[in-house]
């Protein structure tokens, strides 16, 4: 079996196992849990997709191996929207009650933390910890302001609120989740709207005085304590929150949450695509070898199941193609700069707005970007240079092999034409020649065949 044989069964073998492997992995892990335990799971960074995957089948898990209860301890900044929603959504249909806590102290539960913090049964936090910072940030092309975005006032007589349109009804939108949140568990919904609006924060102390929380707690056997007298509203039936006997259950994410979270990183994602474009074209200009080819495609689709599920800029996607591809055109069809230059430029600017989302985390680091430009500008320089050099060296030169088989096929007002590799040339020689003749091509000028006569 040959070396491109292997690699196409590898790759099909791994296609077909990845999948099946994590899934037998988690579910060993799951059989581990003691019947009626307390499931605990960790949400430590920014919320993404891969946090949400965690969270989202860590509660779907807790609930089908007969859990009583899920705490979630966060440490958040915030994150990506849809990720929030997500797992909102996980919590909300959750069969069993879920205790989500901000801890340890120092956490915080900033902006999509505290969406999710409303979201759940029973809201706890730690000493010295904080929440809010909720107002959501810009996620697309700001459009331009309408009339009344200088704070004015509306056609209802109220006070517009200042921004575009589209900033507006991210707002609003924004303020009408975390609203239905807080009434559906019971909690403070003005300063909900407030952390959404004004983007205010809360110590923990504070939070507990204004009813954004439901308890303060040092650690985890306080909290449970805390909460053993309670009961809460599951799905219409009264659940008690008595599990200071409860064993508790660590989930940790498993190989597919921690896969996830390598791939979706925007830089790590950037990168694959560019090895999967590089590969293909490399394996398209010389086929044949097939690793190119082979680790191109697997690259590239991985990187593009990444950007599905990452806050991708469609137009800038579409110029680093573009970028990619004139540089691609300059390296098989030289023009001297024009193609390389142009694909430079489209694929800078396509790399700095690629990720459209102002999160600091879910932006392309300048280093990066920079280091992959300069490395594809020395490469493009390097096939200019190569490019000039072979335009400025001498057009004769000897052919490899003199050919025998070339035959004079038209003399014409003394131009001399014979048929070579399957075209007509002009043919030069010091030997008087006519039709029939066979030469023996010794060189070619330019677009004329330097030929010796041959014997009859």
């Amino acid at each position: 079996m040959n070396l491109r044989t292997r690699l196409r069964v590898f790759c099909t073998l791994l296609i077909l196992l990845c999948v099946p492997v994590s899934e037998r992995a988690s579910a060993v892990e799951v059989d581990q849990a003691p019947p009626d335990a307390l499931w605990e799971l960790s949400l430590d960074g920014v919320v993404g997709p891969a946090t949400a995957d965690y969270v989202s089948r860590g509660l779907n898990a807790a609930a089908a191996g007969g859990a009583r209860a899920v705490l979630l301890k966060i440490n958040t900044p915030g994150g990506l929207d849809q990720s929030m929603r997500q797992m909102i959504s996980a919590v909300l249909a959750s069969p069993i009650p879920v205790i989500c806590y901000v801890a340890p102290g120092g956490a915080r539960a900033a902006s999509a933390g505290t969406f999710l913090l409303y979201s759940c049964h029973v809201a706890a936090m730690a000493p010295a910890t904080n929440l809010g910072a909720a107002t959501p940030v810009s996620i697309g092309t700001p459009m331009s302001p309408s009339p009344d975005d200088s704070g004015g006032q509306n056609g209802n007589g109220q006070a517009s609120q200042p921004g575009s349109a589209m900033e507006r009804k991210v707002t609003n939108d924004a303020v009408a989740y975390i609203r239905g949140l807080a009434e559906l568990r019971g909690r403070n919904a003005d300063w909900a709207e407030q952390a959404v609006r004004a983007g205010v924060s809360l110590t923990a102390n504070d939070a507990l005085k204004l009813n954004v929380i439901d308890l303060i707690a040092v650690d985890t056997q306080a909290l449970l304590n805390e909460i053993a007298d309670r009961t809460v509203n599951i799905q219409g039936r009264q659940v008690s929150l008595d599990l200071t006997s409860a064993p508790v259950f660590v989930l940790d994410p498993d190989w597919r949450s921690e896969f996830l979270a390598v791939i979706t990183n925007p830089n790590v994602a950037y990168v694959l695509m560019l090895i999967g474009l590089y590969g293909l074209i490399f394996e398209f200009s010389n086929p044949g070898f097939g690793v190119p080819g082979v680790l191109g495609a697997i690259c590239l689709l991985v990187a593009l199941y990444a950007f599905q599920i990452l806050p991708v800029s469609y137009a800038g996607l579409g110029l680093m193609l573009l970028g990619v591809g004139l540089i691609a055109a300059e390296a098989m069809m030289p023009s001297f700069g024009v193609l390389g230059i142009g694909g430079l430029v489209a694929f800078v600017v396509g790399s700095i707005i690629l990720m459209d989302t102002e999160l600091p985390a879910y932006q392309i680091a300048l280093p990066v970007i920079v280091a992959l430009t300069a490395t594809t500008g020395a490469l493009m320089f390097l096939i200019l240079g190569m490019a000039w050099r072979a335009h400025r060296r001498p057009r004769t030169y000897r052919v490899g092999a003199a050919q025998d088989n070339v035959t004079i096929e038209q003399v014409r007002d003394g131009q001399v034409l014979a048929r070579f590799e399957g075209e007509l040339w002009t043919v030069r020689c010091g030997d008087p020649l006519q039709v029939g003749d066979r030469v023996r091509v010794q060189e070619i000028d330019g677009l004329t065949l330097v030929v010796d006569k041959l014997e009859a």
